[in-house]
């Protein structure tokens, strides 16, 4: 599993990949957590609000700080 965490690197961006790491953590689950930051890359999923979270090439979340419970209901999916 791949879990991207789409922003500039602000505070929210950094708190969605902490969510992120806990989530994976918690559910002792293997997943490759990846910060994007390059604009290009983000607005090719077409994102235009971040932090944005995407799953296996799927955005799942955009614009807002998804919780560790939150992310562990998406990622056990």
């Amino acid at each position: 599993m791949k879990i991207e965490i789409l922003g500039a690197g602000c505070p929210k961006c950094k708190q969605l990949a902490a969510n992120a790491e806990a989530a994976v953590k918690e559910l002792n689950i293997q997943a490759e957590i990846v910060k994007t930051t390059d604009i290009g890359k983000i607005t090719e999923y077409g994102v235009m609000m971040t932090p944005a979270l995407a799953v296996d090439g799927a955005v799942v979340s955009v614009g807002k700080v998804i919780n560790k419970d939150e992310l562990k209901k998406l990622i056990s999916k």
